[in-house]
């Protein structure tokens, strides 16, 4: 046996089954049974049909077709011995469900066969009357017939859109929850980039110049150690206030742009590198040759940072020697070169974690450029960071 067959009635279901099975048997102690009973057959059937009736109530929901069988035989039993009209109300209440909860196939070929049959009933009953009354026999079969069949259609099509609607809400919701996560996501690397890139280079700072002020026991050397370990956390603080500043007038009004910075401060960068690495054999030279014209802020920003990020990992691992920054223009793209002596050392003047590279990475990987870190071609002791930066003329104007 099915395990829908023995999951317990639904109570509608059950209400259903009851109420009708009282009527019918009010109806039938008062009398109103319906007609006389043909071919001879004893009119206490009608009570039989109206019992198994209501029995098929039970089923409507859970086997719709099963219970529109029995309640089929049910009815022409009750037709046969005298009619009773609770009777019929049930079938009729049946032919609804077998079309509501049935498969899509009965929901699209039920009614099509109930008009089949109330025609040929309808028919029949013309050529056996031979009277125009006999269209009332078709007309109260279409009505226990295909009027509930045509209303469980209405009623199944208007709950299949409200279940599709219903779905595509929940879709929606959960596409706007991923986006929302995905910019969430986006937005914590993008501060995650940003502290980086500020603060990275003076904390690099303040870790050469403590670590020459502890191993060098000149007074005036440790001095000037402290002078500039000072000066950078300063700046650092500095830095950060302003970040965290600027992330409060962006919650508080998101259409205020922000302050960002550009390539008229590498010159300052430089300066900074020059200060950090306290040694005279290290030089630090730009070259721009980007020639006039201005460029989109992503871009600007983007190479700015990438200039950062590479001074500051040449101050932590570079060997005495040039390093260069170098600008230019190149079949639409900006291209920036920061190139530094590669040579042999025991260690890094600084820790590092390698999140600067991830940073430049995916700076450039949002512009759509490309990014090369790695020895120069052909030039084994230098260490070069080679970005492009692709630039759209249609930002700039």
């Amino acid at each position: 046996m099915p395990v829908r067959f023995l999951r317990h009635p639904a109570r509608v279901d059950i209400l259903i089954a009851v109420s009708g099975l009282l009527g019918g048997l009010l109806l039938w102690f008062l009398g109103l049974s319906e007609g006389k009973p043909l071919f001879g057959l004893p009119k206490w059937l009608v009570l039989v049909a109206l019992v198994v009736m209501s029995g098929s109530e039970l089923l409507r929901r859970r086997a719709p077709l099963t219970a529109l069988a029995i309640g089929t035989a049910a009815v022409a039993l009750d037709l046969c011995t005298g009619t009773l009209i609770a009777t019929v109300v049930m079938y009729t209440d049946l032919v609804y469900a077998a079309v509501l909860y049935g498969s899509p196939a009965v929901a699209r070929r039920l009614p099509r066969a109930c008009e089949i049959g109330t025609a040929l009933v309808t028919a029949l009953a013309l050529a056996l009357l031979q009277k125009p009354s006999a269209l009332l026999i078709g007309f109260a079969f279409s009505l226990i017939t295909v009027a509930p069949a045509w209303t469980g259609v209405g009623i199944r099509v208007h709950r299949d859109r409200a279940e599709a609607a219903r779905l595509a809400a929940e879709r929606t919701a959960l596409l706007a929850e991923l986006d929302r996560r995905e910019a969430v996501g986006a937005e914590r690397a993008r501060m995650a980039r940003e502290l980086h890139d500020m603060v990275a280079g003076h904390l690099s700072a303040i870790a050469i110049h403590s670590s020459a002020a502890l191993s060098i026991g000149e007074p005036e050397a440790s001095r000037e150690a402290l002078g500039v370990i000072r000066e950078n956390s300063v700046q650092g603080l500095a830095e950060m206030r302003r970040l965290i500043g600027l992330l409060r007038e962006q919650t508080k009004d998101a259409e205020e742009p922000a302050a960002t910075p550009t390539l008229d401060g590498l010159d300052a960068l430089l300066e900074r590198a020059r200060t950090a690495v306290r040694d005279d054999r290290f030089s630090f030279v730009l070259r721009d040759e980007r020639g006039p014209g201005a460029l989109p802020a992503p871009v600007e920003l983007a190479a700015y940072r990438i200039v950062q990020e590479s001074l500051t990992n040449a101050v932590k691992h570079a060997a005495p020697g040039e390093v260069s920054v170098a600008l230019a223009r190149d079949d639409g793209a900006l291209v920036v070169r920061v190139a530094s002596v590669l040579g042999e050392r025991p260690g890094p003047r600084a820790p590092g974690a390698g999140a600067g590279l991830t940073g430049m990475r995916e700076r450039v990987a949002l512009l759509g450029g490309a990014l090369a870190a790695g020895p120069a071609a052909g030039e084994k002791s230098f260490w070069e960071v080679r970005a492009e930066l692709p630039v759209d003329e249609e930002e700039i104007r």
